[in-house]
């Protein structure tokens, strides 16, 4: 795995890239990063019509287009726990692996409004994908 972080815009990065995210299992994607992402791929629609409360229970990560979405806790309003993002880097794991997705774009997951801490985040990310040919670019502003 190459795990690059840079200063830029992650919706200007090449198509090429898988782009990854959090969201609640209940679609709200009212707040944060994850309104973009709906603005622009619109996910809640598609998630809520393709996939039942059972697929979308958390923590678990589902593919929708180009996106990972991965789902870290039940209500908008809750926040995920380092446990329930590890599950579902797991599952973006196995994703990855049976889609042979070799770019992945996000910000720095659960970092944001949902308050973890990105050191450790990324320490997880690591242990997650090191040892897959994928490249990782975590995009800042």
């Amino acid at each position: 795995m190459i795990l690059k972080e840079e200063n830029r815009d992650l919706f200007g990065v090449s198509e090429k890239y898988h782009l990854a995210h959090c969201i609640s299992s209940d679609c709200a994607m009212g707040a944060g990063i994850a309104v973009q992402f709906n603005e622009r791929f619109n996910l809640r629609e598609k998630l809520l019509a393709k996939y039942d409360s059972n697929q979308r229970s958390f923590p678990t990560c589902i593919l929708e287009g180009r996106v990972l979405n991965l789902i870290t806790k039940e209500r908008y309003w809750h926040k995920p726990t380092y446990g329930t993002l590890v599950t579902s880097l797991n599952k973006m794991r196995e994703i990855v692996i049976l889609n042979k997705i070799k770019y992945v774009a996000m910000p720095k997951i659960g970092c944001g409004l949902d308050g973890l801490k990105w050191g450790r985040v990324r320490k997880y990310i690591e242990a997650t994908f090191g040892d897959l040919e994928v490249e990782i670019l975590v995009c800042y502003l």
